[in-house]
């Protein structure tokens, strides 16, 4: 067995373009910034649009392109270039371990786990319990998915995406936030003491903004004192030429916020709602909110479900039912010893995302992987057809 404390040199390998926001590649730097700061050499290979201010750690396998995924726009790197690109950062590597990132979708990830022989972990962030085309690319994946030695599913939701689709099964290990940056925050006092939040892509319509906007039009026409903060990429024209002008002069759209300004409205707000309406494995922000101590309004999700301990940890309303989502709002809006209490039982539970647990969790699986002291290696090599597909 490998000792404890060996220093590993790890790659981890991003599907999706790594200067667009996303849940995935914000897991990936965390894990990368955790393991390095623990002494462990990290070179993360991931789709690049512009390469001029990466950190030294991140290498580009070249510009993404764009596909329909999972009710959004996914931004991925796949065919014979990226193929090249990916076997000589292998081959230069000299890696004890990869940790390949939806190492199902057609992109870098199953590139490196077709190329690759030795030490393999996989993650797998997707729920999409009805979109088995995103799983089928073509008879070569299943073999490829079983060299891994280790599979981790972040959410229970995951995991049944993966059983369902690849008759494999994971370990469960959430994503990871660093809960005392978001505990420790700014606050700011721009918004008054009764905002409602919402940060995400806004113009992805399973995001939900809809269906919040919807549930605010109605707290307008009844008279509730609230504003609304949306923060996030999207064109906002659109949804503000759909809401009334009531609705209107008490809404603020951001736009993209910095890391420390999310921090702040996460902190400010006295609601966090996510209106989410499908195609979520986990839910990061719900557990930044609570670590932020913002009460959070939820849908029923089942991967919300689980983060928020099935209503314990925050509030849930009925998937896509905007008049309940109304009067669940203006209730806990109005009571302040309820908001208080979900206050610091969302602080609690969101320690259980900490890095300090989720890091030393998937450290645990680097280290059964890694125990022989094998070294990652190339395999054969993978020949492309016209289109881009192994035959």
């Amino acid at each position: 067995m490998a000792p404890q404390n060996r220093k590993l040199r790890i790659g981890m390998v991003s599907p999706y373009g790594w200067d667009l926001p996303g849940g995935v590649q914000a897991h990936i730097q965390d894990l990368a910034l955790y393991c390095m700061e623990k002494g462990h050499e990290v070179s993360v290979l991931a789709p690049v649009m512009d390469d001029d201010h990466l950190p030294s750690w991140v290498q580009s396998s070249g510009r993404p392109v764009s596909i329909p995924y999972n009710g959004a726009v996914a931004r991925v790197a796949f065919g014979p270039v990226a193929n090249r690109r990916v076997r000589k950062w292998i081959q230069e590597g000299d890696f004890d371990l990869l940790h390949l990132h939806e190492p199902a979708i057609p992109s870098l990830s199953l590139l490196a786990c077709w190329a690759a022989e030795g030490p393999l972990v996989g993650t797998f962030h997707v729920s999409a319990p009805k979109q088995r085309a995103i799983y089928a690319v073509g008879p070569i994946l299943e073999p490829a998915i079983e060299k891994l030695h280790a599979r981790i599913a972040v959410s229970q939701t995951a995991r049944g995406t993966l059983t369902e689709h690849l008759e494999t099964d994971a370990v469960v290990i959430p994503n990871g936030i660093n809960v005392d940056a978001f505990a420790n925050g700014g606050i700011t006092e721009e918004f008054g003491n009764r905002a409602i939040g919402f940060v995400g892509r806004f113009d992805e319509p399973r995001k939900g903004l809809a269906i919040l906007l919807d549930s605010c039009e109605r707290l307008v026409e009844q008279g509730v004192e609230f504003c609304l903060v949306v923060a996030g990429p999207g064109d906002s024209s659109s949804f503000l030429e759909g809401m009334s002008a009531r609705l209107r002069e008490r809404t603020h759209f951001l736009g993209r916020v910095t890391d420390a300004r999310k921090r702040e409205i996460l902190r400010s707000v006295a609601l966090y709602v996510a209106p989410n309406t499908g195609g979520e494995s986990f839910g990061i922000i719900l557990a930044e909110a609570l670590a932020a101590g913002a009460p959070v309004i939820a849908s029923d999700l089942p991967a919300f479900r689980d983060v928020l301990e099935d209503g314990r940890a925050g509030v849930l309303f009925p998937n896509e039912d905007s008049q309940r989502l109304a009067e669940i709002i203006e209730k806990v809006l109005n009571d302040n010893e309820r908001r208080s209490l979900l206050k610091e039982i969302g602080r609690e539970r969101a320690r259980d995302f900490d890095w300090s647990v989720v890091g030393e969790s998937i450290f645990d699986v680097y280290r059964l992987v890694s125990a022989t002291g094998e070294k990652v290696r190339l395999g054969s090599e993978l020949r492309f057809n016209r289109v881009g597909r192994n035959p």
